[in-house]
């Protein structure tokens, strides 16, 4: 939700005692899958909003949901959008105080709230397990070169080169997932995903970017994440212990396609990989699984196998 449309909707609730969802979307200009969307999104931020369905259904914003626009920078309006991010996060990016001073104005006062908020019931913590602590870039130190609109001639390691290489790319912005931060830009008219992590330096250029039409960053981001879980070249079948079935869906994720039926001693798996080499995942569950096919997977099983007794001979 842009900010925008953030308080556009909030100011037509507030002015009208009632307004229907094909109303709210034509004031808006979205449609009423948005505005629905968003309502939700609403609701679930404290604001004590109605929604009633049906002939003498509408949106009613109840008392005690009044924003006060007066008080609020435009800097902070920017930041009362940008959900999504833990505390951590908007630190990294220099917006913690900001954030904060944005959702205190238009906290919502309730006098006898009848349900705990959902800040005292849920917490977050994007950090994968056992992950390193992030290292390379610093995105408070990026992100303003980010913002200037230009291009970038970025100094980046990729996982298979030895060293890094200078490249141009014209940047979207940065994606905070799994306790990662990535610069999401295209190059040469391709969009790809560089973690901060290897990104060793970076100048900006005097070029604004120049990036293609009728692509946002939210769409680019989830394009390469949707291409990077989904457009996998090997498909790993096997053989698997059925006692290790939780454990195997706590380890692998997404990547593993279970086939029925599930109720004896073995179950029939299939684990999706981008290259050969990512098999080797697979010796944690040593003589629980069995992989089948293809023969380049088992080939490499086994020659990982030698190399791992031969260590320990």
């Amino acid at each position: 939700m842009t900010p925008d449309r953030f308080f556009s909707l909030l100011l037509a609730l507030q002015t009208r005692e009632t307004i229907t969802t094909g109303d709210l979307a034509d004031q808006v200009g979205v449609s009423v899958r948005t505005v629905l969307r968003d309502l939700r999104w609403l609701q679930e931020a404290g604001f004590p909003i109605l929604v009633e369905r049906g002939r003498w259904g509408g949106v009613t914003l109840l008392p005690g949901g009044a924003l006060d626009t007066s008080r609020l920078t435009p800097t902070e309006r920017d930041h009362l959008a940008l959900h999504g991010l833990d505390d951590e996060q908007r630190r990294q990016l220099g917006a913690a105080a900001d954030s904060r001073r944005a959702h205190k104005k238009v906290a919502v006062r309730r006098s006898a709230p009848s349900l705990l908020p959902l800040s005292a019931v849920v917490t977050t913590d994007n950090r994968p397990w056992f992950g390193p602590d992030a290292q390379g870039a610093d995105p408070s130190a990026i992100i303003g070169d980010v913002r200037r609109g230009v291009r970038l001639r970025i100094l980046y390691r990729r996982s298979a080169e030895a060293g890094p290489t200078w490249q141009v790319v014209d940047p979207y912005g940065l994606l905070a997932k799994a306790g990662r931060w990535y610069l999401v830009a295209d190059r040469a008219g391709v969009p790809r995903l560089y973690s901060l992590e290897r990104l060793v330096d970076w100048r900006p250029m005097r070029v604004p970017r120049r990036l293609r039409p009728e692509t946002t960053l939210a769409g680019a981001a989830a394009e390469l994440t949707a291409r990077w879980e989904t457009t996998d070249a090997l498909q790993v079948h096997a053989v698997l212990q059925a006692r290790q079935l939780d454990r195997a869906r706590r380890i692998l994720g997404s990547r593993l396609t279970v086939h029925p039926p599930e109720g004896g001693d073995e179950v029939a798996i299939t684990v999706t990989y981008r290259e050969l080499e990512a098999v080797r995942q697979l010796l944690q569950f040593a003589e629980s699984i069995t992989v089948t096919d293809p023969p380049e997977a088992r080939a490499r099983i086994q020659e990982l196998a030698r190399s791992v007794l031969h260590h320990y001979s």
